[in-house]
């Protein structure tokens, strides 16, 4: 017996009566992007490995347990994207976009990873990513912080939680990595598992650790806002003040590194109480060697990436209202002629009343068949066409919420009828 075909683990489908909120979180991020001056880029799914290997480190858990990798017929190895920064990097180095440029860059799509899943962390996930380059100095850096604080609101999200912290410069962290190393292998034995296994290739990933034996180890570990260097430090600083200027809270957290080794300064994420162990909806930082790193000049860039599932849970924790998809208008008709007619006046009206959701009938059925499905479509209104109403040239205009008496409505008024019905219902 053949197997049932289902869809790989943690690679979900988002089925028609899901996909309004996807698309209006989308109308409304690139609404507030486009806003501040940022663009479009898309991106391949696909890139070569070692774009990858380069950037985010060999020695991270998604180079080492998580990329989808695979050799293509001219034994190339090439991987699914696990994030999209990588890719952005190497196509403004591959078509000259950082060249005496500032770029202000946004993209969305699928990432993967092969990850447990569970609640707002899955193997195909949707991220929308922010990037700027070409602008050192903490004012962009606040630029990003606003814009996402916007988005919220757009949103009409409530409750997340701005968490910042800053890296400092390379050699800073350098130095910082050293301190926090001699201080960890003192206490080893205590430490979980998987810290105990980063801790030698990247011990700053400890810090993430949620495991309350490793918290505690954590409470007297050296702090990396200790070890800033001076231009860090006054950044960082700026930056709080512009923060506080804007009236967006924020509160500083020390352990805060982020997971990719490709950061440099400021980190942050915006968290929230509500999914449980995905706290982060958003997240990113500065990582102004990373072009430099991927065979590009220096440049100054930073960026953050947006968890599309775990934003539309915590919306749905929310009950944040989203605007409706369902068809505004449902035609039902009788007769050869009067369907010829409704599919006319539906292509009339389409091209009148911008906007319009109109759905006419198909598939044939008696009348009250028709009306059952204008019913079961959600649309507010039907329009019924049958021989008479085809002699009149008139259609019937009928409720399907109220209890009113339905009313013929001329062809040539039907415009006018419709659009004023339809802004009462707004």
């Amino acid at each position: 017996m053949s197997q049932k075909l289902q869809a790989i683990r943690g690679m979900n489908d988002v089925l028609p009566d899901n996909s309004s909120v996807w698309q209006h979180l989308h109308r409304t991020a690139a609404d507030v992007f486009g806003a501040y001056g940022y663009r479009e880029i898309r991106l391949p799914i696909v890139e070569r490995t070692e774009l990858f290997k380069r950037s985010i480190g060999d020695v991270t858990d998604i180079v080492e347990k998580e990329m989808y990798s695979f050799e293509d017929r001219g034994g190339e190895s090439l991987s699914l994207r696990p994030e999209g920064t990588a890719g952005c990097v190497r196509a403004g180095l591959q078509h000259g976009l950082f060249h005496n440029q500032q770029q202000r860059l946004w993209y969305s799509g699928p990432m993967f990873r092969y990850e447990r899943p569970q609640a707002g962390r899955y193997r195909q996930f949707h991220q929308l990513g922010l990037e700027a380059y070409g602008m050192s100095g903490p004012d962009v850096d606040l630029e990003l912080l606003a814009l996402s604080a916007r988005l919220w609101k757009a949103l009409g999200i409530r409750g997340l939680r701005l968490e910042i912290n800053s890296l400092g410069s390379n050699q800073a962290r350098a130095d910082y990595r050293d301190a926090l190393l001699s201080y960890l292998r003192m206490h080893v034995e205590q430490l979980d598992a998987d810290s105990q296994a980063r801790l030698e290739r990247n011990p700053l990933r400890v810090l993430d650790s949620k495991v309350p034996e490793t918290q505690a180890v954590l409470v007297n570990a050296p702090r990396l806002v200790d070890h800033l260097d001076t231009e860090s430090a006054a950044e960082f600083q700026s930056l709080q003040d512009g923060l506080r200027a804007l009236g967006i809270d924020f509160v500083i957290n020390p352990r805060l590194v982020r997971g990719l080794d490709y950061y440099s300064k400021l980190v942050f994420e915006w968290t929230t109480t509500e999914l449980g162990a995905q706290s982060a909806v958003c997240a990113g930082g500065r990582y102004d060697g990373l072009v430099e790193q991927l065979g590009g000049k220096p440049t100054a860039a930073v960026g953050f990436a947006i968890g599309v599932e775990r934003l539309l849970l915590l919306m749905e924790q929310q009950s944040v209202a989203v605007p409706d998809d369902a068809p505004q208008i449902y035609v039902v008709w009788q007769g050869e002629g009067a369907h010829m007619q409704a599919l006319a006046l539906a292509e009339r009206m389409r091209n009148e009343l911008k906007g319009l959701r109109l759905v006419v009938h198909a598939g044939g059925g008696k009348f009250k068949a028709q009306m059952k499905k204008a019913d079961q479509s959600g649309a507010s209104w039907a329009l019924i066409l049958g021989e008479q109403e085809l002699e009149q040239q008139c259609v019937q205009v009928k409720s399907l919420r109220e209890s009113t008496p339905q009313q013929p409505v001329d062809w040539s008024a039907l415009a006018d009828h419709l659009q004023a019905v339809l802004k009462n219902d707004e």
